[in-house]
């Protein structure tokens, strides 16, 4: 740990901060801070004006010439829109810190002592201690359960089950482990952070509880070679840290051919399935009442990598299974949920390099062009593609047509079990496409 005067202008704004996950640059991550928390990030740089200043050191890791803050997100946006106005996200905060800028009492600082952290882990370490409190908007803020959340998709750290020991154990047992090398927990535990991740390696940890979703032989081979890079340092902490570079180096696998396929899944609820026709000798149990769906997506884990790319997918997502009620906002909810769609389609065309859907208006071709794609790969079933193949149908309430006509007809208004029925048939194939 060592505390260094930083020059303001090699600093960094985090764009991965898990306040909101990854976006594409720092001017979206300003943007993100005024649009979510304005009030307070007004109040704060306010405060900043009046005391001539920063008490608390920004955490910092450097990278090249330039700093990333990972704690002081909030102090240092404020601190830049102060030396330049011009770079705040609305014509009325320009004004605001011009005039904040014009009260700074003396010269205006051109460097922020930071604590300067090399180790990202230690730096993880501190994040998961701090954020104790807001004081009106002043002091640090809480993380909500999203931004907790998005802090162990990223890290794996508080997420109880601990992935790391798990294949550690199993590689032991099958005498797979790399010799007289040390098995890299933490950035074990950082690759498979999230669902996407450990389910293409073959394994699950859904609900607390270690599986394998593809054949063991397979899959054990997989993690041997993973934590045989990671312990040999060919693959490092680098090559984990987001979301695009641990996609790259599962990507790289997979053309290796080291990464199980769909030829190697396995029915994973076939026992429990079995465990649940027994039990009905145990008497038949009461029926719960079903609950009342309030929003279009549940408040489920889909298992969605929320890479830099899809800032906009994930606001429009937020809204959809946060915010807007399906009573009292169903035209809202239906015009979001068709763009959507289509945004997902697109970045699968585009991740996957789909030149043969060659319309680019037409959004059933591309619907169904994914879905096929997908099959063709092994990544949705048969009975899943007839089902969107579907999706050309016209006169179905679950199409494409009907997507379209509740943005441009004046006839047809949009029912809440209506929107949730085209959620639910097309909700696996967006979680695909937004993964590509």
């Amino acid at each position: 740990m060592t505390y260094k005067a930083v020059e303001l202008s090699k600093l960094n704004v985090n764009r991965g901060n898990d306040r909101h996950g990854e976006l594409e640059n720092e001017t979206a991550a300003i943007a993100w801070l005024f649009t979510h928390h304005q009030s307070q990030m007004k109040k704060l740089a306010r405060d900043i004006a009046d005391s001539g200043g920063i008490y608390e050191p920004p955490l910092v890791y450097p990278e090249g010439h330039s700093f990333i803050v990972f704690d002081g997100n909030r102090r240092i946006t404020c601190m830049k829109l102060l030396a330049n106005p011009k770079r705040a996200p609305s014509s009325e905060l320009q004004k605001f810190f011009v005039g904040l800028k014009a009260e700074w009492g003396g010269s205006f600082p051109t460097k922020i002592t930071c604590r300067v952290e090399t180790d990202r882990d230690k730096i993880d370490e501190i994040l998961f201690r701090r954020h104790t409190g807001s004081q009106g908007g002043v002091g640090q803020a809480n993380w909500d359960g999203r931004m907790k959340t998005t802090f162990v998709n990223r890290t794996g750290k508080g997420g109880g089950l601990n992935v790391a020991d798990e294949i550690e154990e199993r590689l032991a047992r099958a005498n797979l482990l790399p010799e007289r090398k040390k098995v890299p927990r933490s950035n074990l535990n950082r690759l498979l952070s999230a669902e996407p991740f450990r389910n293409r390696v073959g394994i699950s940890a859904a609900k607390g509880k270690f599986q394998f979703i593809r054949k063991e032989e397979a899959v054990l081979p997989a993690l041997a070679r993973i934590v045989d890079d990671l312990a040999n340092r060919r693959i490092t902490l680098d090559d984990v840290w987001d979301v695009d570079r641990k996609s790259d180096y599962l990507d790289a696998l997979e053309k290796e051919g080291i990464l199980p396929t769909a030829a190697d899944a396995i029915d994973v609820g076939g026992k429990q399935a079995a465990k649940g026709k027994a039990d009905k000798t145990k008497g038949k149990p009461k029926a719960q009442k079903p609950q009342r769906r309030t929003r279009l997506i549940p408040d489920l884990d889909y298992g969605v990598a929320w890479s830099g790319r899809l800032q906009r997918h994930r606001a429009i997502w937020e809204e959809l299974q946060f915010n807007l009620e399906l009573e009292s906002h169903p035209n809202a909810i239906a015009v979001l949920c068709r763009v959507l769609i289509e945004l997902s389609v697109d970045n699968y065309i585009r991740q996957a390099s789909l030149t043969t859907v060659v319309e680019p208006d037409a959004l059933v071709k591309k619907l169904v062009g994914c879905a096929e794609d997908l099959g063709t790969k092994g990544k949705v079933p048969k009975r899943y593609l007839e089902v969107v193949r579907k999706a050309r149908n016209m006169d179905a309430i679950i199409s494409v047509d009907t997507l379209n006509k509740y943005v441009h007809s004046s006839s047809l208004a949009p029912a809440p079990d209506h929107l949730t029925a085209i959620w639910d048939t097309f909700a696996e194939l967006i979680v695909h496409c937004l993964n590509e």
